[in-house]
C-alpha cells in the first residue's frame, strides 16, 4: 500500500468517525451505533470507500480494547476487585457456561456434530467488551451495582478466552489441524503442556511484580523529567510492551493490560495516566467500529437472509433468556435484570478470533465460519439498539410498576408532610423535617433505594405518588405540605396538577430543574418553586465575593438582594415563557437594574450590621 492510498484510508476513516459520531448522539443513539452503520457504509458491501483491508485495520483497532481495558484496571483498587469476586468467579463462570451449553445444543441442528456445536457455543457465550462498556459508560450506568455486574461478566469472558484457546485445540477432529496454527505465532508453542503452563503463570506474575516494583520508580524518573510527551510515551510503551507479551505467551492482551491497570490503580500517577491515553481509547475504539460495521458481508446476508434472521433472533432471544434466569438466581430486581440481560445480548469482538482459530483447527466446516461472523457482527450492529431499547420501552415499563413488586400500604393520619421522591434533593428535606419532630411519610418508585433506605432507619414507602388512591391512603387530605422533589420535569408537573385539582388546601413546595421548568410550574398556580442548583450556586457566590476581599456580611447582603431581584424577575417572566423577545428585554432590565441595585448599595449608607445580618441570613435560607 502506497503511502497516498494509507492517507486516503486513514481520511475516510476519521470522516467517518467526526460525521457518524455527533449525528448518532443527536439522534439518540448513541456512538457506538453510529460507528457500526458509517462502517457499514463505507464497507465494500456499500459504497466500497474502503476494501477488504478492513480486517487489517480492525486488528490494529483492537488494541483501543486493550488500552479501554487498561484503563478500566486503573480504577479498580485491588480490594474493590476482590469485592467483585462473587460476581466475576460466580456470575461469570455460570454465564460462560449456562450461554454456552444453551447456543451449543441449539446450533446441534445446523452444526455438523457435538464438537462443533460446543466450539459454536463457546464462540458465542462471549459479549462485547469494547461496545457494553462504551455504552454504559456514556450512560453513566457502569459504576451501579447492576453496571458493576456486568462488567464482572465481561472481565471473567475475557479470562475465559484463555481455558477456550487450550481447551478447543482438544476437540479438532485432525490433530495435525491442531499443531502449526494454533500455537506457531507464540513463543512456548514447541515447550511441554506443563511448560507452557509454568510460562504462562510466569508472565502474569512478572506483570503484577514489575507493576508494582518496577512502574511506579520508572514513572517517578519520567514524570521528573517535565515532558508530558515522554510521559505519554512511557505509558503506551507499557500497554504495548504487556500485549506482546501476553500475546507471545499465548494470553489474552486484554487481561494482562487489565491486571497491570489494577496494580497501578493505587498510584499517584493514575489520574495523569487515564488523562493521557483516553484519546488514544476513543479513537482506536471508533476506527475498531468502523472496521467491524465495514466486514459485514451484506452479499452473504443476501445470499441467506432468512437463516441469518432467524439465527440472529435466536442467538439474542437464548442470551436474554439464559441471562435472565441468571440475574434472578443472583437477586437482581426487574429493571436490574432487564439492563443486565440486554447489557450482554451480542456477540464479541472477541469471538472473530476464535471462529479463525476454530477454523484453522478443522473445527468449522462449510458456511459456518462465515454464517458465524455475520451473525457476531449484526449482533454487535443490534447492542445499542438492544439496550436503547431496554432504556426507552423496558424501564419506563418497570417504572410504572407493571413488573415489579406491588405497591406499599400506607395508611397514616396527623400526617404534616408528604415528601414524593426521597433522592439526593428529598433526603435532606426529610432529615431535617424529622430532626424538628415532624411527622412525614414519604413515597419513592425505586424500589432498591426504598430497601436501602429503611435499612438506615428512613421511613420510606415503595410507591408511585401520581396514584390519587396513594396520596389519599399518604394522607393528603389531612398534611399541610407536599413536597415534590421527583427526578423527573415531567411527573413532577403532573404531579403539581393534580395535587392542585384534588388537594386544593395542600401548600405546595416544587423543585424545579431549571428557569423553563419554573415557568412551567408557576404556570400551575405555584409560588413556591426552587431551582435544584440555583441555592448552591448563590452559596459559591458568596463565598467568593468573601474570598476576592468584600466583608462576610457584604457578601451575603449581596447575594440576599440578587436572590430577591431574580426571584421577582422570575415571576414576571414566566407570564412571558414563550416570547423569546420579550424574554430578551426582561433579562436586560433585569441586569440593568441588579447593577443599578448595587452601585447605590455601595455608594449609600449600608444597614446596621448586626439586625441585617440575621434578616438577610433568614432570607438566604
Amino acid at each position: 500500500m502506497s503511502l497516498n492510498e494509507f492517507l486516503l484510508g486513514a481520511l475516510i476513516y476519521l470522516a467517518a468517525a467526526v460525521i457518524s459520531a455527533p449525528l448518532a448522539k443527536r439522534l439518540g443513539l448513541g456512538s457506538v451505533l453510529g460507528f457500526l452503520a458509517a462502517g457499514a457504509i463505507i464497507g465494500p458491501s456499500m459504497l466500497g470507500l474502503v476494501g477488504r483491508e478492513g480486517e487489517a485495520v480492525k486488528h490494529f483497532a483492537e488494541f483501543g480494547v486493550i488500552v479501554m481495558l487498561f484503563l478500566v484496571g486503573l480504577e479498580l483498587e485491588p480490594s474493590k476487585l476482590w469485592q467483585l469476586r462473587k460476581q466475576i468467579f460466580g456470575l461469570g463462570l455460570l454465564q460462560v457456561a449456562g450461554v454456552a451449553t444453551i447456543t451449543g445444543a441449539a446450533s446441534l441442528a445446523v452444526s455438523s456434530g457435538w464438537r462443533e456445536s460446543l466450539a459454536i457455543g463457546l464462540i458465542l457465550a462471549l459479549s462485547s467488551t469494547a461496545i457494553v462498556l462504551q455504552t454504559m459508560g456514556e450512560k453513566g450506568t457502569l459504576k451501579t451495582p447492576v453496571g458493576q455486574s456486568v462488567f464482572s461478566v465481561l472481565l471473567f469472558q475475557d479470562i475465559s478466552v484463555i481455558p477456550m484457546l487450550a481447551l478447543l485445540p482438544l476437540l479438532a477432529v485432525a490433530a495435525a489441524h491442531g499443531g502449526g496454527d494454533a500455537h506457531g505465532a507464540t513463543l512456548i508453542g514447541e515447550y511441554p503442556v506443563w511448560a507452557q503452563a509454568l510460562l504462562t503463570i510466569g508472565a502474569v506474575v512478572l506483570v503484577l511484580v514489575a507493576g508494582r516494583y518496577l512502574m511506579r520508580p520508572l514513572f517517578r524518573i519520567v514524570a521528573d523529567t517535565g515532558t508530558r510527551e515522554i510521559f505519554v510515551a512511557f505509558a503506551l510503551l507499557i500497554v504495548v510492551g504487556i500485549t506482546l507479551l501476553m500475546g507471545l505467551v499465548g494470553l489474552s492482551p486484554a487481561l494482562g493490560t487489565f491486571l497491570a491497570g489494577v496494580v497501578l490503580a493505587d498510584s499517584e500517577y493514575r489520574h495523569e495516566l487515564e488523562m493521557d491515553l483516553n484519546p488514544f481509547k476513543g479513537l482506536l475504539l471508533a476506527i475498531f467500529f468502523i472496521a467491524v460495521g465495514a466486514g459485514i458481508d451484506f452479499s452473504l446476508v443476501a445470499s441467506a437472509p432468512v437463516l441469518l434472521a432467524c439465527g440472529l433472533v435466536l442467538y439474542i432471544a437464548l442470551k436474554l433468556a439464559a441471562q435472565a434466569g441468571l440475574a434472578r438466581l443472583f437477586g437482581m430486581n426487574g429493571p436490574d435484570t432487564s439492563r443486565f440481560s440486554f447489557a450482554l445480548a451480542q456477540g464479541s469482538e472477541f469471538g472473530f478470533v476464535l471462529i479463525a482459530f476454530c477454523a484453522g483447527l478443522g473445527l468449522l466446516s462449510g458456511d459456518m465460519p462465515g454464517l458465524l461472523t455475520a451473525v457476531i457482527a449484526l449482533s454487535m450492529a443490534a447492542a445499542p439498539l438492544l439496550m436503547l431499547f431496554d432504556e426507552k420501552v423496558m424501564q419506563p415499563r418497570f417504572a410504572d410498576g407493571d413488573f415489579l413488586r406491588e405497591h406499599d400500604v400506607v395508611s397514616h393520619s396527623g400526617v404534616d408532610v408528604i415528601i414524593a421522591g426521597h433522592g439526593r434533593f428529598g433526603m435532606t428535606i426529610g432529615r431535617v423535617l424529622n430532626a424538628q419532630g415532624k411527622r412525614t411519610v414519604v413515597l419513592d418508585l425505586d424500589s432498591s433505594q426504598v430497601d436501602a433506605l429503611r435499612k438506615f432507619g428512613f421511613k420510606v414507602f415503595y410507591g408511585d405518588a401520581l396514584r390519587l388512591d396513594l396520596l389519599e391512603s399518604a394522607g393528603a387530605k389531612e398534611a399541610k405540605v407536599l413536597v415534590i422533589a421527583i427526578d423527573d420535569r415531567e411527573k413532577t408537573t403532573e404531579l403539581v396538577k393534580l395535587a392542585k385539582q384534588n388537594f386544593p388546601h395542600l401548600k405546595l413546595l416544587v423543585r424545579v430543574f431549571d428557569r423553563a421548568h419554573a415557568y412551567e410550574v408557576i404556570h400551575e398556580g405555584v409560588n413556591e418553586v426552587y431551582r435544584e442548583v440555583y441555592g448552591t450556586s448563590l452559596d459559591v457566590a458568596r463565598d467568593t465575593l468573601t474570598s476576592l476581599g468584600l466583608h462576610p456580611y457584604e457578601a451575603q447582603r449581596a447575594i440576599t438582594r440578587f436572590r430577591a431581584h431574580d426571584e421577582r424577575f422570575l415571576r414576571k417572566s414566566a407570564a412571558h415563557a414563550d416570547d423569546e423577545s420579550k424574554l430578551i428585554d426582561i433579562a436586560r432590565q433585569s441586569r440593568a437594574e441588579i447593577a443599578r441595585v448595587f452601585a447605590s448599595d455601595k455608594g449609600g449608607e449600608q444597614a446596621q450590621p448586626d439586625k441585617s445580618w440575621h434578616d438577610d441570613d433568614q432570607l438566604q435560607h
